[in-house]
This record gives structure tokens, C-alpha cells and sequence, in this order.
């Protein structure tokens, strides 16, 4: 999760229950310890939960108990009455099972792998599982009914009398008690969302239409609800790894669940018609990605019937305190169960101790109306890349009669109207826009439809242009704006220059999405910061403009670059693209040299016209908004890219003649419980003699920062080519490794291994062009004897946002144009992830 979408959820979220009877206390052993996983049940029934590892649980019903069963393997069974219907910080003490006779019997928490009547069931889930559920149909569809809740928790009397919440103080007359951690929580923020989805094993398709979207006031920000999207991931619990929060944790019915977690057969019973047998579960380490809990599984069929799944509060995973899920399945003709309801709670925190204060994010779907068997053309799937309604953001109150499965409750009910209210104080509406300068980079005016930003590029530093002072805007009627202009000034106080950029792009059909755009940039720039030229007339690189570098930041070029450009999405996510720029280059530094060799003698100023063509492909993006910009709703998807170049020197009295052509490939994976690893592969050619300012330069780092696809170890053009292949490894294990050390695991550390690399070749034409005797000229060099490697060992998550990178040259250290080549280096990188 990066700080952008941080920021906007925890601005976003910044009375009596229905319940009949609750519960809350501790289980401890008659030596005063805490039992982890000790199992707690309203007496006589199925409904309980078990404790987490301080020995702590929280359980209410609906229902009036009158007593909970507390037990655990090695110890009595305890029957506690509970004399009113809302009983909290109780104290259960389990005795030791006494040996009869002289026999000694000893009990440890772990379970055995062998003769476990748990384990044989969980060998039958495994052996019946494809024959449960959607699978075993060709084609599927299903009604979905989705609720998002976001809700402050942990009230009391400290925040209520907050400055924060002085003259807002009517919002605690919402306040209400979680049925899962017991904790009291205020209610921030409601969205309910009804749609159809349609699936199809056979060509593995599927695809959801929205039909209706309602929320409680914050419905212009699609970001919030993008966050909230791509937080709560569908998923399959007979998988081996489930995904949350870019993490994988291990199915409690994984394959790999024997070597993971401890499984102890509890009890038997029918729920509904069906006889299951309740297994529980719990982790057999700590600090993995585990979880603990229970399941029902039907007997004869062995499908699941009900599971719910608790994250062990070990886990390594950054400001989530708690992750509470409930899955209940139904039986259509008589054995095939398929998924009914699905409840996900999340507790986000900046700590996890007990009492912090955090935002709770609930999730419940319901799945209805289930049709099987039904065909439909696989361009079904493929086709309307433009989809948006706006019918569907304002269904009427009759809609949502009908079509939700679940009706709302009192306190749901009562956010809809607290946030109207709300929204009128003048003290939320600036909270809440400055949670979105923090998150956009951008500053409103209500007045105007323009925004002042980004704040973030303000200031700036190079060897050019010294302290860069940056200025801009751009027009803002909406997020879904159908044209947009952009523009910035910029001043650097050593060279005394001003510089300037201004783009426009227009949307002109919402179904192909076919966009015309345009701008001029001029600017001063790092051209060897990227292998594939930018044309993008606003961009900035951080290679020109940090305020640390490892060596002088002198290579740097002045650039007036004109572009158009003309796109479309024909099939969903396959972007066409073509454009044509002019641009003029030349070097913005006296110690650095751009000249090349003409007949009539040197130059130094390079003028080329290039037309491009590129096709972009990213399967299974998901995009939101319909606007000329849209928003990028996951980061689990490939990037495959084509690209070919075409300079003319018969257009617009260029210099030169070439074709380029360039490909490449991103893909990031998740390695199930190692973690994640990303990939990128890029190759590239030149046709044709061009000078240094239109060569491919292997893309050095100079800067202390890790940035991914550059070279830590490489000076900017160290390595020139015109012909070239790249690839850049990079594997985060999440904490696998470091978990397993015991001095170390309760800093939550996280290995991370890197290993980049490139190949290229240049010409003696080339070489030869741009060799003009300027002393400032640099020695072009391609890494063609061998292929150029470094590789790191990385350190994330310290202090939760900060990661060091160890970078090593794995070659090329005696290089002799460059005799002082950087052999070992420290690289670091902020960010806020799960």
C-alpha cells in the first residue's frame, strides 16, 4: 500500500445492539499462563469462537445463553453459567487432566500428524474438492450483493472530548460494539454495490456488471473505493495460498496445512440437514501467514459448510492488527455446496497493542440466484472496455429494496444519515480536504475548476540548475473529466532560467476510449534515466533533481520537445497507440558533451521528427473512472509493451535517420508462501547511425535511492548501445527466513534478493559518430564482452517504511573508461506497505 492510498483511508473513516447476549474474558491454566486457541461455545449450540494467543476471546449471539463451554486438548471441560446477558472480562481456568493410576500422560500443544482423525478428514476435503462448487459447471452466473464498512474503533471518553471531534461530537450517537473483537467502534462510511457476474471454466472468463452503486458521501471519491476494491481480493478457501494485503497465507486446507498448522477434531452434528464434523485449527509457528479457527465439513461430499478464519496477530503484515473471516456455504440439490455468504473484518492500526485505536473495514457479500450450464460467446467477455452508467451511481430506494440480499441494519442505516450531517461542519470539510491534498498531491479550489500541484515537486536540486523551484496546475471539474489541461513553470536559481511544460488530452469516444493529446516541454532533463525515450512533455526523473547523488549529476541535457499523439483501448486493456514528436537536444552542462560529427563539421544540437507506434497489453487490469484519466484499481497484473520509432530526416529538416524497435515485459508473482517475486525482461534495436542523444543508454543510478529497472552501481552512460537485452529480478520473501530466527522475529523483517542485468552491443559507426575530440566528449562503451550483473541483498520493512538495499557490481570492475567504477553500494527506499 503506498502513502497515497494510506492517507486517503485513514482521512476518509476519520447506542444499542441487537444483540442478546455477550461475552468477553480470559482462559488461563491453573499456573496463571494464558491458552492460546482454547475453544469457547455458547453451551448447547455451534456458535464460538477460540482465543487468540494472550488467552483472550469475544463471542456474542443474537440468541439469549445462559452458559459457554470452554475446553482444550489436556484439560478439563469448563461449563460457566453466565448470569446476565452481557458478561465482560471474565476469567476461565482450565485444570490439567488428571492420569488415572500411576500413568503419566503428557500433553503439548502440537498436534499429532499421524492417526489425527482432523488430518483423515482434511485428506478427504483435498481428494473432493474440485468435485465442490463452481468448478464442475462449464459456464456459471450469480447475483452479488457487496457492503464496505469503514468505522473508527476503540471509543471512549478521551476521544469523544478530542479538540479533534469538538462541535462533530453528534456522531457518537452511532457508536456500537463489534460482535467479533468486542471493541466499541463508530460507523464512518458505507458502500453497497449489486451486480451480476457470469463465468466460464471452459475458456477460464468471467466478468461482473455492475447494476448498482450506492455510499455514504464520498462518492466522488473514487479512490477510497478503489482502496477498499483492491483490499478485499475475491478468493477460494480450497486454494493452497489465500491473498490478502499483497501477502499469501496458507489455507487452512492447503496441501500444506499438515506441516503448518495443528488440527484437533472437536465435535459432530447436523447444521441444517447435512451431518459435518467440526475441526479446529491453529498455527504450529509463529510470525508466518497463518491463521486459526474452525471449520464444519460435510460428511459424504467432504465440502465445507461453514469455516471462519482469524490471522494470527504474529503475522507479519504492516498496520492490520486483526483479519476476522466467516464463509457459509448451501446445498443446491442435495450435495453441491456453493458459497452463501461472505464476511471479511479487518482491524487497521498503526500499532498492535490492545488498546491502540484504529478503523475497522468490514466487508459482507452475499451470492444468490445461482444459473449454470448457459453459454454466451466468448466476445461476451471481451467487450464493452467502456462501461460506466451513470444510472448505476443513482438507483432509486426501490432498486435496493429489491436487490439487497441482506438488509441493512440499524446502525447501517443511521450512517447515511449521520454522514449528511456531517458533511455540512465546516471543521469535516477541512479534514476532509486536506486528506486530499495529502492524497492526489493536489490542492482545490472550490471556486475554480483548477488544482495547484503537485505539492511534491515544489522544490528540486541539480548540477545544472542548482535549488529548482516548480510551479503548476491543471483543470479539475471532476475525476471523470472528459478533457484535461496540465501545465507547470519552473525556475532554477544557478542557471537563471526559466522552464515550462503544457499538455492537453481530450476524450472523444467513452467506448474505445479514443483520446487525442498534445504539449510542448521545455526543460532540462536525464535522458539516460530510462532505456525507452519518454514522451510524456511533463514528466519529471528523479535522476535530475535529487539532492544527493553518489557522484556529480552533470550529464544533463536541455530538451524543447513537441508531441501529439492519438490512442485507443479497442479490446479491454489493449491500448494503440501512435504519435509523432519533434525535439531538439543539447547539452545543458559545460562538462558535458552532445556534439557529434557532420560532414559540414560538428554540431551540437541534435533536431529530429520521430513517429512512434506501440501497442500496450495488461491482462487482468482492473481500471476505474471513465474520464480522459482513469485510476488503476490493482497492481497484480503483466505489462507487455511493443514499441517501434521512426526518424525522418525529410520531415521537419531533422538529423537523422533510424528505426527502433523495442519490447518488453513486466509480470509480478506471487511464489505462494515465499512471497513475491517481479520480473521484467526488455529488448531493443536501432537501425541506423545515430549520435549519443539517440542512443539506448543502460539506465545507471546515481542517486541513494532504490529504484527498480535502473543500475545501482552504474554512473549515468556508463554503458551506451544501440542494441540491447535487459532483465531485472527482484524476490521479497516477506519475513520467511527471518520469522525462523528467534532474536530477530519480532522485528518483522523482510529479506529481499535482486539480480538485474544487460547485454548490448554498439557500432563502430556509431562510436565513430559521436568521437568529435571535445574533451568533454564520454568514452562509449556498451557491455558487449560479457552481460553487465549486479545483485542486492535487501532489508524491508524497518520500522514498517523503510527498506536498505546492499548492491554489488558483479562485473565490469576494472572497466577502463571508467577506472573508479562503483564495486559495493547502500541504496534505501521509503513506502508504506502491508
Amino acid at each position: 500500500m503506498n502513502l497515497r492510498l494510506l492517507i486517503a483511508l485513514f482521512f476518509a473513516v476519520t447506542s444499542s445492539s441487537i444483540a442478546q447476549t455477550k461475552v468477553s474474558g480470559h482462559v488461563f491454566d491453573e499456573n496463571d499462563e494464558p491458552i492460546s486457541f482454547a475453544n469457547v461455545i455458547f453451551e448447547g449450540s455451534t456458535q464460538g469462537t477460540i482465543t487468540d494467543e494472550n488467552g483472550r476471546f469475544y463471542l456474542e449471539s443474537d440468541e439469549t445463553w445462559n452458559g459457554v463451554t470452554v475446553s482444550f486438548i489436556g484439560y478439563e471441560t469448563l461449563n460457566a453459567p453466565l448470569e446476565k446477558k452481557v458478561n465482560y472480562n471474565l476469567k476461565y481456568v482450565l485444570k490439567e487432566e488428571r492420569a488415572e493410576l500411576s500413568e503419566v500422560v503428557i500433553v503439548a500443544g502440537k498436534q499429532p500428524k499421524k492417526n489425527n482423525p482432523a488430518i483423515d478428514l482434511l485428506r478427504k476435503i483435498w481428494a473432493h474438492k474440485r468435485s465442490n462448487g463452481l468448478k464442475q459447471f462449464d459456464q456459471y452466473e450469480y447475483d452479488k450483493y457487496e457492503k464496505v464498512e469503514f468505522d473508527i474503533n476503540t471509543i471512549d471518553s478521551a476521544l469523544i472530548k478530542s479538540r479533534l471531534f469538538r462541535g462533530m461530537e453528534f456522531v457518537f450517537n452511532e457508536v456500537d460494539t463489534s460482535r467479533v473483537t468486542g471493541k466499541t467502534y463508530l460507523p464512518m462510511f458505507i458502500n453497497e454495490a449489486f451486480s451480476e457476474v457470469y463465468g466460464d471454466n471452459t475458456i477460464n472468463k468471467t466478468k461482473e456488471i455492475l447494476k448498482g452503486n450506492k455510499n455514504s458521501g464520498f462518492s466522488d471519491n473514487q479512490v477510497i473505493i478503489d482502496f477498499v476494491d483492491d483490499l478485499y481480493n475475491d478468493f477460494n478457501v480450497y486454494d493452497n495460498y489465500l491473498r490478502f494485503f499483497d501477502k499469501s497465507f496458507v489455507s487452512p486446507l492447503s496441501k500444506t496445512g499438515i506441516s503448518t498448522y495443528n488440527y484437533k477434531l472437536l465435535d459432530s452434528a447436523y447444521i441444517g440437514n447435512k451431518w459435518c464434523y467440526n475441526v479446529m485449527y491453529y498455527p504450529r509457528r509463529k510470525n508466518e501467514l497463518t491463521f486459526k479457527g474452525d471449520f464444519w465439513v460435510a460428511d459424504t461430499t467432504y465440502a465445507i459448510k461453514e469455516i471462519n478464519l482469524r490471522a494470527s496477530k504474529s503475522a507479519n503484515i504492516n498496520w492490520v492488527k486483526e483479519i476476522y473471516i466467516e464463509q457459509e456455504f448451501e446445498v443446491l440439490s442435495d450435495s453441491l455446496f456453493l458459497i452463501k455468504r461472505d464476511y471479511m473484518m479487518t482491524d487497521f492500526a498503526f500499532s498492535k497493542k490492545e488498546k491502540s485505536r484504529g478503523v475497522y473495514g468490514k466487508r459482507t457479500t452475499l451470492y444468490d440466484n445461482y444459473k449454470f450450464d448457459i453459454k454466451k460467446d466468448e466476445a461476451f467477455y471481451e467487450k464493452d472496455v467502456y462501461n460506466y452508467n451513470e444510472d448505476v451511481y443513482n438507483r432509486d430506494d426501490a432498486f435496493w429494496a429489491q436487490n439487497r440480499l441482506e438488509d441493512l441494519n440499524k446502525d447501517e442505516k443511521g450512517v447515511y444519515k449521520m454522514l449528511d450531517t456531517l458533511k455540512t461542519v465546516k471543521k469535516f470539510k477541512r479534514l476532509y480536504n486536506l486528506g486530499s491534498i495529502l492524497a492526489s498531491g493536489y490542492i482545490e479550489f472550490n471556486t475554480l475548476p483548477l488544482d495547484y500541484g503537485p505539492i511534491f515537486s515544489t522544490f528540486g536540486f541539480n548540477e545544472v540548475e542548482g535549488l529548482r523551484l516548480r510551479t503548476g496546475g491543471r483543470t479539475y471539474f471532476g475525476p471523470n473529466d472528459l478533457w484535461r489541461l496540465e501545465g507547470f513553470v519552473a525556475y532554477g536559481l544557478r542557471d537563471d532560467k526559466f522552464k515550462y511544460g503544457l499538455s492537453g488530452k481530450w476524450l472523444l469516444d467513452k467506448k474505445s476510449r479514443f483520446i487525442i493529446s498534445g504539449g510542448n516541454r521545455r526543460d532540462v532533463e536525464q535522458t539516460g534515466a530510462s532505456l525507452t525515450t519518454s514522451t510524456d512533455v511533463l514528466g519529471r526523473s528523479l535522476a535530475s533533481s535529487s539532492l544527493v547523488t553518489t557522484s556529480a549529476n552533470d550529464k544533463l541535457t536541455n530538451i524543447n520537445l513537441t508531441s501529439v499523439a492519438i490512442e485507443a483501448e479497442p479490446w479491454r486493456n489493449v491500448v494503440l497507440r501512435l504519435g509523432a514528436n519533434y525535439r531538439t537536444l543539447e547539452s545543458a552542462s559545460p562538462t558535458f558533451s552532445l556534439d557529434y560529427n557532420t560532414p559540414d563539421g560538428v554540431k551540437s544540437e541534435i533536431k529530429q521528427y520521430e513517429s512512434t507506434f506501440s501497442v500496450s497489453y495488461f491482462p487482468k487490469r482492473k481500471m476505474t473512472g471513465f474520464g480522459v484519466e482513469r485510476r488503476t484499481a490493482n497492481d497484480d497484473f503483466a505489462r507487455l509493451f511493443a514499441q517501434v520509432s521512426r526518424g525522418d530526416k525529410t520531415v521537419m529538416d531533422s538529423d537523422f535517420d533510424y528505426t527502433k524497435l523495442q519490447l518488453s515485459y513486466l509480470q509480478p508473482w506471487q511464489v505462494g508462501g515465499f512471497g513475491r517475486l517481479t520480473t521484467s525482461v526488455e529488448v531493443g534495436k536501432t537501425f541506423g547511425e545515430v549520435p549519443l542523444g539517440l542512443l539506448s543508454v543502460v539506465p545507471g543510478n546515481q542517486s541513494y535511492f532504490s529504484i527498480y529497472n535502473t543500475f545501482s552501481q552504474l554512473d549515468f552512460y556508463e554503458f551506451v548501445t544501440d542494441t540491447y537485452a535487459s532483465f531485472h529480478f527482484e524476490h521479497n520473501f516477506n519475513g520467511r527466513f527471518f520469522s525462523r530466527i528467534p532474536w530477530l522475529r519480532k522485528l518483522n523483517l523482510r529479506e529481499i534478493v535482486s539480480v538485474r542485468g544487460a547485454w548490448g552491443e554498439l557500432s563502430d559507426e556509431n562510436i565513430a559518430l559521436s568521437t568529435t575530440g571535445n574533451p568533454n566528449n564520454i568514452d562509449l562503451v556498451a557491455p558487449s564482452n560479457e552481460p553487465y550483473y549486479e545483485y542486492s541483498l535487501g532489508i524491508g520493512n524497518i520500522f514498517k517504511v523503510f527498506r536498505i538495499d546492499f548492491n554489488f557490481r558483479g562485473n565490469y570492475k576494472d572497466n577502463d573508461a571508467y577506472p573508479d567504477a562503483r564495486k559495493f553500494g547502500v541504496t534505501g527506499s521509503f513506502g508504506f506497505y502491508f
